[in-house]
């Protein structure tokens, strides 16, 4: 009798506590590297808006994100490459600056600012510049992630790299910057005087940090 009982009710529920114990777990998928943070500083959800900077939690680099609304981020304005007392100033075209616009216009007023909580920014690396490029996008698009990064435009964004040896029809200039073209991806070295795009970059803010995956 009691054999019985054990093998209905005690046995069937012992099987079933191991089949629980050793059914295997589903992978959770990676937390995306990307994600968005306001003018203020604070994250928010990928679905949430509005939003001013980008982290990539890969490098810990927080990005500036452009807009479209004729303000100091408008994602039309352009720049000469002006860094340090080296390159040219004032050649670019922008609204907010009485004459026309260098890329320290765009630190100094981006810092002054505290765009989403840092006054830390800064031209980026070609390297790091180059981290954003994907060229997973639809044609015509420029080689970035739009859905984080709106307003971006096809064509060259500045680095702060510079003292760069120049080639072709601008060897007589000697040197130039460098800059990395959103339509293809490539790095390239283009004049000072040369009115291109700009984005900033800062790794001093404290809501932006690298993740290990």
């Amino acid at each position: 009798m009691m054999t019985r009982f054990f093998l209905l009710f005690f046995l069937p529920a012992i099987l079933l506590g191991a089949a629980i114990i050793h059914t295997p777990q589903a992978p959770q998928p990676p937390q995306y590297h990307l994600f968005k943070v306001n003018s203020k500083g604070k994250a928010i959800n990928a679905w949430d808006g509005p939003w001013a900077c980008v982290c990539d939690s890969r490098s810990g680099l927080l990005w500036e994100v452009k807009t479209d609304n004729e303000d100091t981020h408008d994602g039309r304005w352009t720049y000469s490459r002006f860094l340090q007392n080296q390159g040219v100033p004032n050649n670019g075209d922008c609204y907010f600056e009485a004459d026309r616009c260098d890329t320290e216009d765009l630190i100094h007023h981006t810092n002054r600012e505290k765009l989403c909580g840092t006054n830390h920014w800064r031209l980026p690396t070609s390297t790091e510049l180059r981290s954003l490029v994907t060229t997973e996008v639809k044609p015509g698009s420029p080689s970035i992630e739009t859905g984080y990064f709106p307003k971006t435009q096809r064509g060259d964004y500045w680095s702060s790299d510079g003292n760069l040896p120049l080639k072709g029809v601008y060897r007589y200039l000697k040197v130039g910057g460098a800059a990395i073209n959103f339509i293809n991806g490539q790095t390239i070295t283009i004049p000072y005087r040369n009115a291109a795009f700009t984005r900033l970059v800062t790794n001093r803010s404290s809501v932006c940090h690298i993740t290990h995956q």
